[in-house]
């Protein structure tokens, strides 16, 4: 998929940027980091990262994502490569985690961490986004999609994508030490993570929708996997992506309430509230799909079975 490798690319090139602008900058810290992490000001998270909170979050979501990796193996499931490049990219993120408890104040490492924690649910919501169309074309209910199954990823993809850039952009900004292009970085930053939380809104309130009609217009469709163990059920599966778009909801109102409150607000030096906000909810997001491989349900088709049904979807209903 085009999508999760411009995402990654769009990445690697910000941290490299954000890299660079850190290593231009100075300033005096203090002699004692641990001393008073709240008020260091070369402190980036504002506490000192908890080593056992660290290595529970870190070896959890290694662990899933290698599940992940195995499921796509062996189970198939492509059109899901770019959850498990997120979650390999947040993993890593807690990595840097370990490093900024015994260097608290390397802007570089503290970069490089935040930069991943924060940018990595972009590939678990493009996922999200592309599954809904994957389910959607597996038991030929497109029509019930607000809008054509190819454009509606190719738009809410190309969003996330956006809101990326825009994320990155203003990260990269919020590491100045000039404190205007600090607070416009921040700016900047908050408007990406509202552009994202609206357009996650937007999706799952389509979701809902298709939902809604399914169930209440296709009897032959909820009930098709009634003999079937229900964890092969198709019904299943669109649980899972509730669950997994609920957790990434949570997620994002956390985060634009935290950048919300500026640099040193209550939520941004609380590690408690970001482990309650941020680690739980993603990690419930990604979990979720570990019984439930999408790519369990959803084989590829026949490329004359996908062309008969593609030519067999009508113009989606607007009501």
């Amino acid at each position: 998929m085009a999508g999760p490798i411009l995402a990654s690319t769009l990445f690697l090139l910000a941290l490299l940027v954000t890299s660079a602008q850190a290593a231009t900058k100075s300033v005096t810290c203090p002699s004692d980091p641990y001393l008073d992490p709240r008020n260091d000001p070369c402190n980036g998270l504002g506490y000192i990262a908890n080593n056992a909170l660290t290595a529970v979050a870190f070896g959890y979501v290694l662990l899933v994502v290698l599940i992940q990796t195995y499921q796509v193996i062996y189970n198939g499931g492509k059109f899901m490569l770019s959850m498990v490049i997120g979650g390999y990219v947040y993993a890593i993120g807690f990595a840097f985690r370990f490093a900024l408890h015994h260097s608290p104040d390397s802007l570089g490492i503290f970069i490089s961490e935040d930069l991943m924690i924060v940018l990595s649910p972009c590939f678990f919501i493009a996922a999200n986004y592309t599954l809904l169309g994957r389910l959607a074309g597996e038991i030929d209910c497109a029509h019930h999609i607000l809008l054509p199954v190819k454009r509606l990823t190719l738009i809410f993809v190309l969003s996330d994508v956006t809101t990326f850039v825009i994320q990155a952009g203003g990260a990269s900004l919020t590491t100045s030490k000039v404190q205007s292009s600090a607070s416009t970085g921040l700016h900047i930053f908050l408007i990406g993570l509202i552009m994202q939380l609206v357009s996650f809104v937007f999706f799952c309130a389509i979701y809902a929708r298709f939902l809604y009609r399914v169930y209440t217009e296709e009897q032959d469709v909820c009930m098709r996997d009634l003999k079937q163990p229900w964890y092969n059920d198709w019904r299943t599966l669109a649980a899972a992506l509730s669950v997994s778009s609920i957790g990434l909801l949570i997620r994002s109102f956390y985060r634009v309430v935290e950048a919300s409150q500026g640099f040193r607000g209550n939520l941004s030096t609380s590690e408690a509230a970001f482990y309650l906000g941020d680690t739980i909810p993603i990690c419930l997001a990604i979990v979720v799909y570990v019984p439930f491989w999408p790519g369990r349900f959803i084989k590829p088709a026949h490329p004359y079975v996908k062309e008969q049904k593609e030519s067999s979807i009508s113009s989606p209903s607007l009501v």
